[in-house]
C-alpha cells in the first residue's frame, strides 16, 4: 500500500510525538523511584540520567515541531489549494452548464452529458491542469456487440441497455470527473488527477460492474459487456490528440477480443 507524502509524514510526525511520550513516562518513573532512592548511593547518577532523559525529551519534540512547521504543513497547504483548484474548476463547469442551453450538451436518452460537453470539458481540463501540472486520465468505452441487442431484441431493449450503462458509469466515478455519452454505444470518462495505475484500476472496476449487471427489459434478461481504452495526458498534446491516443486503444481492446481494458 502506497502513501501519499503527507500520510508518509504524519505517521513520522507521530513516531516522533510517541517516543517522546515514552521517554516521559520513562523520566516520571525515574523520579519516583529517586523519590525513595534519594538518601541511597548513587543517587547523583540517577540525577544525571534524569536530565538526560529530559534533554532527550526536549530534543524529541523540538524535532516533531520543526518537522510539523517546516514540513507536515506545506505539504497539506499544498494539498488543501490542489483540491481547492479542482473545486473550483468543478464549479465553474458546472456554472456554465447551467448558463448554456442544457439541451444542447445533454444527452436525451440517459441523462449524460453529451459530445459537444465532453469536448469544451477535455479542453478546459487541459488547459487548467497543464498549469499546474497535475495528470489526466481519459477512459473511452464501447459497448461489445451492441448492434445485435438491436437487432436481436429491439431499439427499446437497447436504450434500457444504455441507460443502464449510463447510471453505472455515475454511480462509479467521482463528483468531479466528466461523465459522457459520446454517440450510439460510445461513452467517456475525463478523470482529472489520476495516473496511469489509478486509472486502470478505475476502468477495471467498471468493465467488471457492467459485465456483471443482468439488464431486464420486459421478458428479456441479458448481459453486456464493455471494451475500453485509456491515456493520461502527456502535459503537451491538444486535447484532439489526447482523445485519438485513448481511441487507438480503445481499438486495441476490440482486436484483442473485447471486455478488456488497453492503455
Amino acid at each position: 500500500m502506497r502513501f501519499h507524502k503527507s500520510e508518509s509524514a504524519f505517521f513520522v510526525f507521530i513516531t516522533v510525538i510517541l517516543a517522546a511520550g515514552l521517554v516521559t513516562i520513562h523520566a516520571y518513573r525515574v523520579i519516583v523511584q529517586s523519590t525513595y532512592d534519594l538518601y541511597q548511593p548513587g543517587r547523583l547518577e540517577t540525577i544525571e540520567y534524569l536530565r538526560t532523559l529530559l534533554f532527550a525529551t526536549g530534543v524529541l519534540l523540538a524535532t516533531a515541531l520543526v518537522f510539523g512547521v517546516f514540513l507536515i504543513y506545506p505539504l497539506i497547504r499544498t494539498q488543501v489549494k490542489e483540491e481547492g483548484k479542482l473545486r473550483a474548476m468543478t464549479e465553474s463547469l458546472s456554472a456554465r452548464s447551467e448558463t448554456l442551453q442544457q439541451a444542447a450538451l445533454t444527452d436525451s436518452l440517459t441523462g449524460m452529458q453529451n459530445r459537444r460537453y465532453f469536448d469544451d470539458a477535455l479542453k478546459e481540463y487541459l488547459a487548467e491542469f497543464r498549469r499546474i501540472d497535475k495528470p489526466v486520465g481519459l477512459m473511452i468505452l464501447d459497448l461489445d456487440h451492441f448492434k445485435q441487442v438491436n437487432d436481436t431484441h429491439g431499439h427499446d431493449v437497447g436504450d434500457e441497455v444504455l441507460r443502464a450503462v449510463s447510471n453505472c458509469l455515475k454511480d462509479m466515478t467521482r463528483y468531479h470527473d466528466v461523465v459522457a455519452r459520446l454517440g450510439g454505444e460510445e461513452f467517456a470518462v475525463v478523470a482529472p488527477n489520476m495516473d496511469g495505475d489509478l486509472l486502470m484500476k478505475l476502468a477495471e472496476r467498471i468493465r467488471k460492474a457492467i459485465a456483471g449487471m443482468a439488464i431486464v427489459s420486459g421478458n428479456v434478461r441479458l448481459k453486456i459487456t464493455t471494451s475500453v481504452g485509456l491515456a493520461v495526458w502527456d502535459g503537451r498534446e491538444t486535447a484532439d490528440q489526447f482523445y485519438r491516443r485513448a481511441d487507438t486503444m480503445l481499438y486495441q481492446a476490440k482486436k484483442l477480443g473485447r471486455n478488456r481494458v488497453c492503455a
